[in-house]
C-alpha cells in the first residue's frame, strides 16, 4: 500500500479546512445622516423601505443603537478603530480637500478592523464614502481594504453629468485645489468616469464585490458606505415623483434618496442569494449619526439632530441579520454602540487583537443573542465641541445625563426616549455619578489633530474644551 508523505497529507487537510471556512461573511451597510424614524422598521409611514424592513424583521432590531459620534468623520473613525475618536485627536471632521494637506488622516497607529480581518484571511472591500483621510497612506487601500470604489472625502454630488462637467471646468481654469465633492470617483487609486446616479453606482459596485468575493475560498468583509441621504439633496425626478404625496418638497427629495438606498440593498441581497452566500452572511445596518432636520429628516421620537449629543444626534436606526443565527422578529432594547463592532467581528472571525491595541467597545455577541444587556453598567459617551460650548452625553443602562452647552439634565430613557422630562432635581446623586464618569473619560482626550474649519478652530484655545468648568459639580 502506497504511503502518502506526512507533509503532503498535512497540506491536503489544510487546504480542505480553508476551503470549508465557515466563518461568516460580514457586511456593514452604513448610511449618511439617516433619521431615526426614516425607515419602515422604525416607524416611517411616508418613506418606503421594504428591503431594509424585510432584513430587520428577519433579524434583530436594535432600538438603542448608537453611532460613536454625532458627526460623520469621527463616527466612522470610531467604528473602524473601536475607540472614541477623542482619544486619538480625530474628534472633528477632516477639513475639505484634506488630500492637499500633508498628514491629515486617522493616525496610522490606530489599526482598523479591516486590517485585522484582512490579516485573518478575509477578502475586504469598501464602497462609497470614506472620510478618514485622503492621502494614499490613509486611503481604504492603505487601511486594510483589498478593493475600493468611491470617494475619499466627506461628501459628493450625485449626478455625474453635472459634477464631472464642473470638475472639468475648474480643471481647465487652472484651479489648483478643486473642491472634493465634484472630483472623480476612484477604483483602487485610479480615476473612474462614472455614468450612474451615485447611490446606484455604489449599489452596483457592492454587487460586483459580492460576485467577485464569492468566487474565492475565503470569507469576505464588505463596508458599504452610502453617502445618501446626506446633502446635497439630489435625486432623479422620476424617484421624487413617486413621493408626490409628501407636502414638503425637501422631504420628497429626501424620501427619494432613502428609497434609492433601499433598492440598492435589495440588489445586494439578490447577489448574496444568487451566489449562495446569503445564509452565512452577517449584515449590520446603521446610520453614521442622526438626521439633519433642515434637509427633511425625521428623528422622532428622539430630541435633537445631527451634531448634538441629545438622542437624535447619535441614536440611529440599526439592526443585525444572519439567517438561523441572529434571532428573527426580535427588538433588542439594550444599548449597543458601533464601537462594539470591532471586538464582536474579531470574535466571529476568530481573529486576534493586535498587540497593544486598545478598544472602547465590547464583544456583545453571546449576550446579544440571548437578549441580555452586553453593556450592563458600562457607560456610552458622546461629546461635541462647538463654538464656545461643549455638548456632552453619557448613558449608563437606562439613565442619560446630557449637557447642551448651558445646563446639565437627567433622563430615564426607558420611559422617556424623547428626553422630555428632566429628572436632575429629583435624582441629583445619579446626575453627579454620571458627570463623574464623563469627567473621568475626558481625562483620556487629546487635543484635536485638525479642526474642519477656521471659525471653529479659533475657539479651541482658550474656550474649549474647558473641562474644569464643564464638570464642576457646583
Amino acid at each position: 500500500m502506497m504511503r502518502i508523505p506526512s507533509i503532503l497529507l498535512s497540506l491536503c487537510f489544510s487546504a480542505l479546512a480553508f476551503s470549508e471556512d465557515r466563518r461568516p461573511n460580514i457586511v456593514v451597510i452604513i448610511t449618511d445622516d439617516l433619521g431615526y424614524a426614516d425607515v419602515g422598521f422604525n416607524g416611517s409611514s411616508d418613506i418606503k423601505t421594504p428591503a431594509l424592513d424585510k432584513l430587520a424583521e428577519g433579524g434583530t432590531i436594535c432600538s438603542s443603537g448608537y453611532a460613536v459620534h454625532p458627526f460623520c468623520g469621527p463616527s466612522r473613525a470610531g467604528l473602524m478603530t473601536g475607540r472614541y475618536p477623542h482619544e486619538f485627536g480625530s474628534q472633528y471632521n477632516l477639513p475639505r480637500n484634506s488630500d492637499s494637506v500633508v498628514g491629515f488622516g486617522i493616525p496610522l497607529q490606530e489599526v482598523f478592523i479591516s486590517e485585522v480581518l484582512q490579516e485573518a484571511g478575509y477578502y475586504t472591500g469598501a464602497v462609497g464614502k470614506w472620510h478618514l483621510g485622503a492621502n494614499d497612506e490613509y486611503s481604504p487601500n492603505g487601511r486594510g481594504f483589498d478593493d475600493f470604489f468611491g470617494f475619499r472625502g466627506g461628501g459628493h454630488k450625485y449626478f455625474p453629468n453635472k459634477y464631472q462637467a464642473a470638475y472639468e471646468k475648474q480643471l481647465k481654469a487652472g484651479v489648483e485645489v478643486i473642491v472634493d465633492n465634484i472630483c472623480p470617483l476612484e477604483r483602487n487609486g485610479q480615476e473612474v468616469r462614472e455614468t450612474e446616479y451615485l447611490t446606484d453606482a455604489f449599489s452596483r459596485e457592492a454587487v460586483r464585490f459580492v460576485e467577485d468575493a464569492s468566487q474565492r475560498d475565503q470569507p469576505f468583509f464588505l463596508y458599504l458606505a452610502y453617502n445618501a441621504p446626506h446633502s446635497p439633496m439630489e435625486a432623479p425626478a422620476e424617484d421624487v415623483a413617486r413621493y408626490s404625496h409628501i407636502p414638503d418638497k425637501k422631504r420628497r427629495v429626501y424620501a427619494a434618496m432613502v428609497d434609492i438606498v433601499d433598492r440598492g440593498v435589495e440588489q445586494l441581497l439578490g447577489a448574496l442569494v444568487d451566489k449562495g452566500v446569503y445564509d452565512n452572511t452577517l449584515i449590520v445596518f446603521l446610520s453614521d449619526n442622526g438626521g439633519k432636520l433642515k434637509y427633511g429628516s425625521n428623528n422622532a421620537p428622539l430630541r435633537g439632530e445631527k451634531g448634538e449629543t441629545a438622542e437624535g444626534g447619535h441614536r440611529v436606526p440599526m439592526f443585525f441579520h444572519w439567517p438561523e443565527v441572529v434571532p428573527a422578529g426580535r427588538t433588542y432594547e439594550h444599548p449597543i454602540s458601533a464601537l462594539d463592532f470591532y471586538p464582536t467581528f474579531l470574535s466571529l472571525a476568530k481573529a486576534s487583537l493586535p498587540t497593544g491595541k486598545q478598544l472602547d467597545g465590547v464583544d456583545i455577541w453571546d449576550r446579544f443573542l440571548a437578549g441580555e444587556s452586553a453593556r450592563e453598567g458600562e457607560p456610552l459617551f458622546s461629546m461635541r465641541y462647538e463654538g464656545n460650548a461643549t455638548q456632552v452625553g453619557i448613558r449608563v443602562d437606562n439613565w442619560k445625563a446630557n449637557y447642551d452647552g448651558s445646563d446639565w439634565e437627567l433622563y430615564n430613557l426607558s420611559s422617556d426616549p424623547g428626553e422630555d422630562h428632566d429628572l436632575s432635581s429629583r435624582y441629583p446623586e445619579r446626575l453627579t455619578f454620571l458627570r463623574a464618569k464623563a469627567n473621568f473619560w475626558s481625562d483620556t482626550h487629546v487635543e484635536p489633530k485638525w479642526i474642519h474649519d477656521q471659525e471653529r478652530g479659533r475657539h479651541w484655545n482658550p474656550n474649549l474644551p474647558n473641562f474644569e468648568k464643564l464638570f464642576d459639580a457646583n
